[in-house]
């Protein structure tokens, strides 16, 4: 009779406890991913996928990254954080919006010259975009990772007041940043290498040289303290992480190793935080009481 309890017992504990191979089900059937637009091709692609598979909905909200962090601050929600650059990571860890060492890299971005197809205004490098009449884009360095980059490219090169003079549009996302080059609504903007790839009949893109580029980027994905299901959020990365989701970023030409973005820059150094100086807001003011 005590053995017949005991095993009872301990198939109770294994029906319970998912004891064995079992797997844990998802508390939520579905996620909310807070995504920066530098990743939109490859997670469209990855959370149908992840959708198939593990009968998950995934809401994406894209959009530039520090409206997203702002959005996840405000809301107090959201399963996954996915900038477009570690920038803002630094910022969510500070503002302790993430769970710790919650944060992975994806993939890595390379900084490039975007041009519509053809390059019609014979852009061939930095310089360049200071030409007079020449129409640059770049995304908002106060919301978007992106414009944040372009902002420091241009002051590390000595260009800043020159280019910013011919910005005739700030884009609010890194994808609407790259669509001004492939609507041919400028002549060049400053973008990541991989836009190129994203729509190749409708865009080029223009080398920058390695010494001129100050840090190479990397996307990073993370777990906001707001999840409502923190097993689901870890499965998700995972997911991301697996070679379903490496497969999803090369297909779309991200560099998936560090490795493979040093060949365009040696000795740029990865990742780390820069804050927009002075000098970009005295350069704004002037020109908006010029105009």
């Amino acid at each position: 009779m005590r053995k017949t309890v005991f095993f009872l017992l301990v198939g109770l504990g294994l029906t319970l406890f998912g004891g064995g191979q079992a797997t844990v089900k998802a508390e939520s059937d579905s996620i909310t991913v807070f995504c920066g637009s530098a990743n939109k091709p490859a997670m469209e692609e990855i959370a149908a996928k992840f959708k198939q598979e593990k009968n998950i909905n995934v809401n994406m909200i894209f959009g530039g990254s520090g409206t997203l962090l702002s959005q996840i601050e405000l809301s107090k929600k959201g399963e996954i954080y996915l900038p477009g650059s570690p920038d803002y990571i630094i910022i969510a860890e500070r503002k302790k919006l993430i769970v710790e060492n919650s944060a992975r890299i994806v993939a890595y971005l390379v900084p490039a010259i975007i041009t519509p197809a053809g390059n019609p205004a014979n852009i061939h490098s930095l310089k360049d975009l200071a030409r007079p009449g020449v129409r640059v884009g770049i995304g908002n360095p106060e919301t978007v990772c992106l414009g944040l980059y372009g902002i420091e490219l241009l002051e590390k090169n000595s260009l800043l007041a020159p280019v910013l003079k011919n910005v005739v549009t700030f884009g609010g996302s890194c994808s609407k940043t790259a669509n001004l080059a492939a609507m041919n609504q400028v002549d060049a903007i400053l973008g990541w290498r991989v836009f190129h790839y994203w729509n190749p009949d409708r865009m080029a893109f223009v080398p920058i040289d390695p010494d001129q580029i100050p840090r190479l980027s990397h996307i990073p994905i993370s777990i906001p303290i707001y999840t409502k299901d923190i097993k689901l959020s870890e499965a998700f990365i995972e997911f991301v992480l697996s070679p379903v989701g490496r497969e999803a970023y090369e297909k779309y030409g991200y560099l998936a190793s560090l490795d493979k973005a040093q060949v365009f820059a040696p000795q740029a150094p990865v990742g780390g935080e820069y804050t927009l100086p002075a000098a970009y807001f005295d350069i704004m003011k002037d020109l908006r009481q010029q105009k």
